[in-house]
């Protein structure tokens, strides 16, 4: 039996590829499995951020198609990553911001406008038994399953439900951009010439990219090792970027795997990896060297990102024209007779 203070989220619409995701299952790859979790994981963090929270929450990734829901109680939310048409009963929704959705009403949320994973993410967070300390689906080794209409959730007792709507603006993630790639095991088998054209080419995320990974599309003469370097089986951990038998570099994401046999030339930093989950197909991305010290610089823990997220977020402030039930508003206080 459910806690009272627990509200259902029924799933009326679902897209193809709609899951439950948090941070995932970290420290794992010496057992076979990699992380998992969000693709864009700066997009839980805002939404932790925008609904008042502590800490991170299990929330729903939809990778290109949203869904429509209802709730069987009054439910804070929040709606981050990539930028989706969103709508309750017909009026649209700021994204990158909290909402409420109430009984009787629906939330629809369609198809991307820009990026690739949108998430929405309730304040209480998806409950449910959990798996290895996550709630997170984990498809490429049969951990969960794909969400899908007449599913139905639990979501968790909300810790700050009369906190007022907020909005947050994140830095651009969704256009590509500069990915920081710092050396590794395997840097050496690529030599200097090699190592520096990867940093002259724009490429572009191509069309077979899922959260296992990425194929990067470019114009121009293959990339690849020097010599006749056969295969190298080692661990792949996520942001390595193997260099596949046709040149083709291959960025790992969160449901890699965690042995491989193509070089890696080096591993991209944790902060720019999601502007490749993010891209959309053909936006530009472009490779820069770091140092190992340098990727550690760069380094921020969740706690630290949840507390810059929180320091951004404001009050989102609606216009009069979008709120059907104005006049049921209090819009003047501390209103007098006029003769005090």
């Amino acid at each position: 039996m459910r806690d009272a203070d627990m509200t259902i989220l029924h799933i009326d619409q679902a897209g193809p590829l709609m899951t439950v995701q948090d941070m995932g299952r970290p420290g794992r790859i010496g057992v076979g499995l990699s992380p998992g979790g969000a693709m864009d994981r700066a997009a839980l963090i805002e939404g932790a951020a925008l609904l008042g929270l502590s800490e991170i929450v299990a929330g729903i990734e939809m990778a290109g198609l949203g869904g429509t829901f209802r709730t069987d109680a009054p439910m804070r939310f929040a709606l981050t990553g990539a930028r989706m048409d969103a709508q309750i009963d017909g009026q649209p929704l700021r994204w990158n911001a909290s909402h409420v959705l109430h009984p009787g009403q629906d939330l629809r949320i369609g198809g991307v406008l820009a990026g690739a994973y949108g998430y929405l993410v309730p304040a209480g967070g998806v409950r449910g038994e959990g798996v290895l300390d996550s709630r997170s689906a984990h498809l490429s080794v049969g951990l969960g399953a794909p969400l899908a209409a007449g599913d139905t959730l639990v979501i968790g007792q909300d810790p700050q439900r009369d906190r007022p709507p907020q909005i947050i603006t994140p830095e651009d993630r969704l256009s590509g951009g500069l990915l920081r790639i710092m050396p590794g095991p395997q840097t050496q088998m690529f030599d200097p010439a090699m190592r520096q054209r990867l940093t002259q080419i724009t490429f572009g995320r191509g069309a077979r990219s899922s959260r296992t990974g990425s194929p990067l599309d470019y114009d121009g003469n293959r990339l690849g090792p020097s010599g006749s370097r056969g295969p190298v089986s080692d661990f792949i951990r996520v942001g390595d970027v193997q260099i596949t038998g046709d040149g083709t570099p291959f960025v790992m994401l969160a449901e890699c795997q965690t042995v491989g046999g193509y070089p890696r030339i080096g591993t991209v930093i944790a902060d720019d990896l999601l502007r490749v989950a993010q891209a959309a197909s053909g936006a530009p991305l472009r490779f820069e060297w770091v140092t190992i010290a340098q990727a550690d610089a760069a380094y921020r823990s969740v706690g630290q990102r949840l507390r810059e997220a929180a320091a951004q977020v404001r009050p989102l402030v609606r216009d009069p024209a979008d709120i059907p039930d104005l006049l049921s508003y209090q819009l003047i206080d501390g209103v007098t007779a006029g003769d005090p």
